[in-house]
């Protein structure tokens, strides 16, 4: 295992341990995790889950939550294990080890949350740590039980949201975290089989233009979309705004 590092998110309620090398839980994490409507007795996956830091989120903010994580790695899988144990979560979770084109559960759960590789192959240079390479999809990974080797190109949308649509029952939910330039590939590779879009643009600071955007849709549904004012991340000193502080350290949904 790998040198590993703790930090602690929603104002020390929950505890992750990470890999030193590998991605750290970060506040899309969070954010991710208070867009997603889930409630007491709803079953959720994670794809792509990392340590569990998005998952884990949302069962401290909601009681009563079963968590599947799928991860591609198995020390992150293995480390998402002892956080949901150090977090007395351990009989709420299951990680998984497996690419996510390869998961199939089909119609198992209330709602799926992703936060995909933000950068596309080929717009970016390679990783210099294996582990963060893996994750972006730069390199092959090793091979696991479930699945053969082959090059990972998990930077396709579609094929996360292809996965997110089997999984989901009907009128389930799938939230996303993204950049705010991809949303035309977001709504193109949902096509018709999700609707009621919510699109909550994340602005670093009032007046400047949204880096990221959450995404919200329900499988099966045919209702219009809609874009929410937002959430403004950073007063002008740099700090965070008093709406962020109510999700970050008072682990309030968002919206």
């Amino acid at each position: 295992m790998a040198t590993t590092q703790e930090i602690y998110v929603l104002n020390k309620r929950l505890k992750l341990t990470h890999s030193a090398q590998g991605f750290k839980t970060s506040i899309d994490s969070v954010l991710l995790a208070a867009a997603c409507p889930a409630k007491s007795g709803d079953y959720i996956v994670d794809l792509g889950c990392g340590v569990g830091g998005a998952g884990l989120s949302v069962l401290t903010r909601v009681t009563g939550v079963h968590l599947t994580g799928i991860e591609i790695q198995a020390e992150h899988a293995a480390l998402a294990r002892d956080n949901a144990a150090a977090n007395g979560f351990e009989d709420q979770c299951d990680f998984i080890v497996s690419d996510v084109r390869d998961y199939h559960n089909e119609n198992a759960f209330h709602h799926v949350i992703c936060n995909p590789p933000y950068l596309d192959a080929g717009a970016y240079l390679r990783s210099p740590s294996p582990e963060n390479a893996i994750a972006m999809g730069h390199i092959k990974r090793a091979p696991c039980p479930q699945t053969e080797e082959r090059d990972i190109k998990q930077d396709d949308l579609r094929d996360w949201i292809d996965s997110a649509h089997d999984c989901l029952k009907s009128n389930g939910t799938l939230t996303m975290i993204h950049r705010a330039d991809k949303i035309d590939k977001m709504i193109a590779a949902l096509g018709k089989r999700f609707g009621a879009i919510e699109i909550i643009p994340l602005w670093p600071k009032t007046g400047e233009a949204a880096k990221r955007v959450v995404l919200r849709a329900i499988k099966h549904r045919k209702s219009p979309a809609h874009i929410h004012a937002g959430l403004v991340l950073h007063d002008e000193n740099g700090a965070y705004s008093d709406a962020t502080q109510q999700i970050l350290r008072h682990v309030k949904p968002l919206l």
